[in-house]
């Protein structure tokens, strides 16, 4: 058996669905020592080095849309799935692996005949242990090598590990999605907009590589001037400050109906006006619920709508008629095949497609304060990284 020291979630009071500590608080990690079994033949014991913080963490933490505990049936789980690794032992029948490899983690945790994700490693996988523990087990395929004499830091390379792969994934069934709708010599030059995060933000670096026109929505200064040094045009969402749907406000608040209406209005003209009146040719939305009903209206036709998250509000409303007739392609997938993880890591060495990360990192210690200034949207990087370990 092996020791060693955690950052653990204990599960909650509530039934599993939404927040099980209240409404709106967040979950306390505790700092305890848990037990590990020896690695099994496919497994490798690892030794966290660096971790980049992701939305999955944050819902975990808020219990949100379900308390992991519960639905993983288990007492306490310790959470964490994109980082860079040390290789501490493999297992007996592991041969790409030997002691000392630096590697990032791939975060498929259970997955189908395919290599599609089932569930995810260090979130609602059974049995998985993340990060946020000093030591941790995994699966052989969860594990690709960082490039040999690579360029780039292994900060980078941390935060690459789960939104990179996702974007790769993402972006390459959205973006065929788009050309099988063209043949080559009439392909127009797609206008690719995004909603949300990092993920995003690797996505229109992809679609930059192949040639389309780029912007990205932000309401934050240091990220709408970190996108305009991308070569990403930045536009300020602060401007339509009331596109912010619900639905029985709706229907029930005429004043808020009102304000809705001018600032979706407001959207869809400088969508519109920004794209030569050709609309969006693929809208990456990583938002969801809040900005999904003007999203659509500034689609192109035809039009590509794609996402592989729900970070606010899983269940979106549509009508499927104008959508077909609109000729409007739903795209959605769930992380990445392994081979998908090992493109993607080949392509961002060899074409510098890389996370812009900053200075800052949380040490060991600070973990909990990560995870407050991130709930609270203190932190401007798209990609917060912490330190488990030192090489």
């Amino acid at each position: 058996m092996i020791q060693t020291e955690a950052w653990t979630l204990h599960k909650g009071n509530g039934n599993g669905h939404g927040d099980g500590n209240g409404h709106g608080k967040l979950a306390q990690l505790l700092r305890e020592q848990i037990t590990l079994a020896e690695p099994t033949d496919q497994e490798v014991l690892v030794e966290p080095i660096y971790g980049c913080w992701e939305g999955n963490m944050a819902h975990a933490l808020r219990r949100d849309p379900v308390d992991i505990c519960l639905q993983r049936k288990e007492e306490k789980v310790v959470i964490g799935n994109a980082g860079v690794v040390r290789v501490l032992k493999p297992g007996a029948s592991v041969s790409g692996f030997k002691e000392g490899d630096l590697c990032l983690v791939f975060c498929n945790g259970i997955w189908d005949e395919f290599g599609y994700p089932k569930k995810i490693f260090a979130y609602d996988a059974p049995g998985t242990v993340g990060l946020l523990a000093k030591r941790t087990k995994l699966h052989e395929k969860q594990l690709i090598h960082i490039p040999a004499e690579t360029r780039f830091s292994l900060q980078q390379w941390a935060a690459f590990s789960l939104r990179y792969i996702t974007a790769w994934a993402n972006w390459k069934m959205a973006y065929g999605c788009w050309r099988l709708q063209f043949n080559d010599e009439e392909k127009p030059t797609p206008y690719v907009w995004g909603w949300g995060g990092g993920v995003t933000l690797a996505e229109l670096g992809l679609a930059q590589f192949d040639g389309c026109r780029v912007a990205m929505l932000s309401s934050d200064d240091a990220r709408l001037k970190m996108l305009e040094e991308l070569g990403i045009e930045a536009i300020d969402r602060r401007q339509f400050g009331d596109l912010n749907f619900d639905q029985e406000r709706y229907q029930s608040d005429p004043d808020f109906k009102k304000a809705y209406q001018q600032a979706e209005e407001a959207f869809v003209r400088a969508a519109r006006e920004k794209t030569r009146g050709q609309g969006v040719s693929i809208f990456i939305d990583f938002v969801g619920l809040p900005v999904f009903r003007a999203t659509l209206k500034t689609l192109a036709r035809p039009g590509v709508i794609t996402t592989a998250g729900w970070k606010e509000g899983m269940n979106l409303s549509m009508v499927r008629a104008i959508e077909c007739m609109n000729w409007h392609v739903h795209v959605h997938t769930h992380y990445a095949r392994y081979r998908e993880g090992v493109e993607a890591v080949a392509f961002g060495e060899a074409k510098g497609w890389m996370p812009p990360v900053d200075d800052t990192v949380y040490g060991w210690e600070e973990i909990p304060l990560l995870a407050q200034d991130y709930d609270w949207q203190r932190i401007s990087s798209y990609f917060p990284i912490f330190q488990v370990s030192t090489l």
